[in-house]
């Protein structure tokens, strides 16, 4: 997937490639050289062939991470981003089902990282936090690096070997069992743009979804394949954003529904100057209707798209050709090729037009399957189909409808949050009997996470003390900021709780 950036850095080295709003930048060349020196110096460490390499940095770090990311793969190694906000039992299971001999953290995040590895996996632990660093001992015998150190030495051109079926990367997401599962990308199937002639615009991308996301990978390497300047906003802020676009001028931005809410909500929103955007993609879940044509409105000669796609389903994304997103409104485009998308009943029958169904997708030759765990993935891949768990339709003219999911999950703010794992922490508490998760719509994240709780007979607790015992078992974003304590939780007859019955008591509930 980095061959690119080596051409990049040959013809256009002295050009910037990323640059993180009020942080820094750099240039083609700083980043494939950096890239180089790192992979040499992990291997020197003791990364062997295939081995996996975490990234944990928070989003300021943003350079370091890119540099992170591509030595990973220049090592012939397996890159495995994770989440800065995820609570320290996340991190220890995602260190160990991926396997990680190397961590790039920073911050806090160094010495959590350490205590959350197994005792002697680590060969070499990275604090991209510091420049200078001294060779110790942090927890475990893995030698701390610097950030200067990490980076010294040898920049030319390197590539140990690896073959296109290779591990390129492990990203987590939320699967059906309510666990992070770590889909599989291997070099084969992990570009969303195949290999091209190096071009260069000098035109701008803004984007300021989190690197460790599916839509945050797509940005490593996809901006510079269409000519583009990444401008990376690390934190999410409406004003921010829009005195980025007037000031930097892109011509690509990137948002997810939340970040679309909050600005056509901002006060400057009507006044700001974006007659630069000629392409808005939102992505990562439905977006309202009315949102669409507020953005469609203030950028009338931009192509406005809500996009649709997950992790595993790889390179497959939508096309929404310009002025097509006002006429259709809910639709999120349609499927680009190679993909092919399906419209099934429960049967698995395709059903017609207009009707509603479970989505598939199909990517020819390019399935992604979950590392280390085939159960999951018999479940997902059907028959060369990808189960989405989702609920849409089709119109005639192959327009793709998201209506609804079938799998229990919300997605708050753009953040996946499987109502089982939250259910799961939560009913850890003493004083908990049993738990129900919900989505309640949101005006802003389109989804909040709140939980039913069923005290235990006598024990006392109040929302603080649960919502402090969720913090320190999940990311903050899958916590409930809202808890309704109840006698019983409604059941059929099977004994599974009746999730709509509960859903329906929100509308009578205060936010």
């Amino acid at each position: 997937m980095d061959e690119h950036l080596a051409r990049m850095a040959e013809q256009f080295g002295d050009r910037t490639a990323f640059e993180v709003v009020d942080v820094g930048s750099m240039t083609f060349a700083d980043w494939d050289g950096a890239a180089n020196a790192m992979a040499r110096r992990l291997l020197g460490a003791g990364l062997e062939p295939g081995g996996r390499v975490g990234i944990h940095l928070h989003p300021e770090l943003a350079l370091r991470w890119l540099v992170s990311y591509s030595a990973a793969h220049r090592a012939g190694g397996v890159a495995v981003p994770m989440n800065p906000r995820l609570a320290s039992a996340e991190v220890a299971h995602v260190l160990a089902h991926s396997g990680a001999t190397v961590v790039v953290a920073d911050g806090e995040l160094v010495r959590s990282d350490d205590e959350a590895a197994a005792a002697g996996r680590l060969v070499a632990l990275v604090d991209a936090g510091t420049q200078d660093g001294s060779m110790g001992a942090v927890g475990t015998a893995a030698p701390l690096l610097g950030w200067a150190e990490a980076t010294a030495g040898d920049r030319a051109p390197f590539q140990a070997p690896r073959q296109s079926d290779d591990l390129a990367d492990i990203l987590y997401t939320s699967g059906t069992t309510g666990r992070p599962k770590g889909v599989a990308v291997r070099h084969s199937n992990g570009s969303m743009i195949g290999a091209i002639e190096p071009n260069w615009t000098g035109d701008g991308w803004l984007h300021a979804s989190p690197l460790f996301t599916f839509a945050g990978i797509a940005l490593v390497y996809t901006p510079m394949k269409l000519g583009l300047q990444v401008i990376y906003l690390p934190r999410f802020d409406a004003e921010r954003w829009l005195r980025v676009v007037e000031e930097e001028h892109p011509r690509a931005v990137f948002l997810v529904p939340a970040m679309a809410h909050l600005l056509i909500d901002h006060p400057r929103f009507d006044e700001a100057d974006l007659s630069s955007v000629q392409m808005c993609s939102v992505g990562s879940a439905p977006l309202a209707p009315y949102v669409l044509e507020r953005l469609q409105d203030k950028m009338p000669d931009a192509l406005v798209s809500n996009n649709y796609g997950m992790t595993e389903a790889g390179s497959a994304y939508c096309i929404m050709p310009k002025g097509e997103a006002v006429k259709r409104p809910g639709s999120v485009g349609q499927i680009a090729p190679p993909a092919v998308v399906q419209i099934v009943d429960s049967d698995g029958r395709p059903l017609a037009p207009e009707e509603v169904g479970e989505v598939r997708l199909q990517m020819p030759g390019r399935q992604r399957e979950y590392y280390e765990d085939p159960e999951a993935t018999a479940e997902i891949w059907r028959d060369g189909w990808l189960v989405t768990g989702d609920l849409g339709k089709l119109d005639a003219d192959g327009y793709l409808y998201i209506v609804g999911r079938s799998k229990d999950v919300i997605i708050r703010g753009g953040n996946n949050v499987h109502a089982t794992d939250v259910e799961h922490a939560l009913v850890q508490h003493d004083a908990v009997k049993e738990v129900a998760v919900v989505g309640a719509p949101h005006p802003v994240l389109g989804e909040d996470v709140v939980a039913f709780v069923v005290l235990q007979p006598g024990a006392v607790a109040d929302a603080e003390a649960l919502r402090a015992f969720g913090l320190e078992q999940l990311a903050d974003y899958k916590v409930p900021r809202q808890f309704i304590f109840v006698d019983v939780l409604p059941r059929n007859p099977t004994g599974k709780v009746v999730k709509p019955e509960l859903q329906a008591r929100l509308t009578d509930t205060p936010a």
